[in-house]
């Protein structure tokens, strides 16, 4: 008896990946059943955007719960002060500990100890910092319109029937006082660094996984029939905070993070795992999806990546509004690439 006679060619390297082109690798995962009346909403890293903005090209029922005011000439600049980014005006949830933070105040079980920055005599939400480019004229003014976002939010959850989250960071800053992770390090992008208020904390395995487990159990008890797609962003740390090498770093992180997400996949009938990190990064692939700066997808690899999510099922449902050749390329809103302006 040999117990992989009875296995199908995909689970053998050199038929599956081996003999046949790049391009056509096939059976990646098993698409989701998942229909357009379906009420789907992102969160999470910068490649999460490029989930949200192909199923509301093919005709998903895709969550906007906080649309852009008509104040805004284009598209281009209403996502740059957070609109239609994500399906609520959030920014980057880089790590599951804000996940599960940003819930809880949600539903009234937390209140940041700190919740505004200030620069320059403006006042920012800390938990989004990014969203708005000029910040308020006062603290009040923040806090009241965080109340608004947080409502939004609670009815997302209350009410979406996906929940699609990419898993980006295990890095991050929060506060001493009491954990609250932040989505920058305080004096990125407002307020001031003080390493007697704020300490660097690299998630672990362990923290993380009990993170989406928490996460899960408190989206099942306010919307039983909720189910959630975890994905894992391919782009590498633009910096670490450790002492590591940043390509260590980034591989350490990444690969926690597809371990957490195998797990809950595996563990969870209402989550499933799509494998976005494996398509572009994995090492049959030359690195042919990402830019000149190894660190950004370009467009070929994005639209390899949807080939592979609109499969199966999905592909007959959402089979109008694929992307064109010439279509021009999202431009993602990524709040750690401002880490860079360290190296100035």
């Amino acid at each position: 008896m040999n117990p992989y006679k009875s296995k199908p060619q995909k689970a053998f390297w050199r038929p599956a990946v081996a003999e046949p082109h790049y391009a056509d690798l096939k059976d990646l995962w098993s698409p989701l059943d998942l229909k357009r009346a379906d009420k789907v909403a992102t969160a999470g890293s910068c490649f999460a955007q490029h989930i949200g903005n192909n199923l509301a090209k093919r005709g998903a029922n895709y969550m906007d719960m906080e649309p852009a005011p008509p104040m805004f000439d284009d598209v281009a600049e209403a996502r740059r002060w957070g609109f239609g980014v994500f399906s609520c005006r959030y920014g980057n949830i880089y790590t599951t500990r804000q996940l599960i933070q940003l819930f809880d105040e949600a539903f009234g079980k937390r209140t940041p100890a700190e919740r505004v920055w200030e620069k320059d005599g403006r006042f920012f939400d800390a938990l989004r910092p990014s969203v708005d480019p000029v910040g308020q004229d006062s603290a009040d003014a923040v806090i009241a319109l965080r109340e608004k976002h947080l409502a939004a939010v609670r009815k997302m959850f209350e009410t979406l029937d996906l929940f699609v989250f990419t898993l980006g960071l295990t890095e991050g800053w929060e506060s001493i006082e009491d954990g609250t992770m932040f989505p920058m390090a305080p004096g990125t992008l407002a307020g001031t660094f003080d390493p007697e208020k704020y300490r660097f904390h690299n998630l672990r395995h362990s923290e993380i996984l009990q993170d989406m487990r928490d996460f899960r159990d408190r989206l099942l008890a306010i919307n039983p029939g909720a189910r959630t797609l975890l994905t894992v962003s391919p782009v590498p740390l633009t910096a670490t905070a450790t002492d590591d090498h940043v390509l260590p770093a980034t591989v350490y992180s990444k690969s926690v993070l597809r371990g957490v997400a195998g797990e809950m996949a595996e563990d969870f009938e209402d989550v499933t795992y799509f494998p976005s990190y494996e398509i572009i990064s994995s090492h049959p692939s030359g690195g042919m999806f990402f830019n000149p700066d190894q660190r950004t997808v370009n467009a070929f690899g994005v639209d390899y990546v949807m080939t592979h999510f609109f499969s199966g099922p999905m592909a007959q449902e959402f089979q109008s509004g694929a992307a064109q050749p010439d279509e021009e390329e999202l431009d993602l809103i990524c709040d750690e690439e401002k880490l860079e302006r360290a190296l100035d």
